[in-house]
């Protein structure tokens, strides 16, 4: 039987389809702590639960371009850097039916994420908190108060940030949460916000000067009240 034959006579509803869904885990580091945009569900289910930005995949729609649909028209933010997380398809995480979701991170440089704030009530951004082996998760409102999560959202939150951690010595991840031009003070609080611990100075700034990433500028921070720090660019290793 040829593939012309056997698509003529092939059945799509002879297996039950589960819908597809993407949510986006946009997360910047804002005050020196990771925080992910969230928005409140204004309907059922979980209305009032804060929630990642999300939408069904259309049926003529691929992954990455849902993404980056959901980006522009629910976070209001385009050309974000949008990388596939993880796949998240328990039987129970949604109410309504059957949905598989794909949660993408982006990463975000501070101001632009502040950008995605200004004038939306309903979007937040939250502040996340977890222990250094993954233990004690929780996302709070900036004034600390915690937020109820809505479906498996908070598992898909501490599942992106032990990711980033996993990442962060041996690639560049986190120079897209920092400005084009950086201090080393910035990029040390980037790791230690995603880490969740301190970490020592001379031996933080020269590990990240052996890797090659870094690349002196020439200029130095401006307004500072001290001594202004020199600024920093990042140089991909070729």
């Amino acid at each position: 039987m040829s593939d012309d034959d056997f698509l003529r006579n092939y059945d799509p509803q002879a297996f039950a389809r589960p819908s597809i869904t993407v949510d986006l885990v946009l997360l910047s580091i804002r005050g020196g702590r990771p925080s992910v945009l969230l928005m409140r569900r204004t309907a059922p289910p979980q209305a009032d639960r804060w929630a990642l930005p999300g939408g069904f995949v259309g049926i003529d729609e691929d992954l990455e371009a849902a993404a980056a649909r959901v980006a522009r028209d629910k976070a209001g933010i385009e050309g974000a850097r949008l990388e596939q997380l993880y796949t998240f398809g328990a039987v129970d995480r949604d109410p309504r039916m059957r949905i598989v979701t794909v949660a993408y991170l982006g990463l975000m440089e501070e101001g632009a994420f502040e950008d995605a704030l200004r004038d939306t009530p309903d979007r937040l951004g939250a502040v996340l908190e977890i222990g250094p082996t993954g233990e004690g998760f929780a996302a709070r409102s900036p004034r600390g108060e915690a937020l109820p999560l809505a479906f498996d959202h908070a598992e898909i939150l501490a599942a992106a940030l032990m990711r980033l951690r996993g990442k962060l010595d041996w690639s560049d991840v986190g120079f897209s949460l920092l400005p084009e031009r950086f201090t080393l003070r910035q990029l040390q609080e980037v790791h230690e916000a995603i880490l969740g611990t301190s970490l020592n100075k001379p031996a933080f700034r020269r590990r990240m000067l052996d890797k090659g990433w870094i690349a002196p500028t020439g200029a130095r921070e401006e307004g500072a009240s001290f001594r202004p720090a020199e600024l920093f660019r990042f140089q991909p290793n070729t």
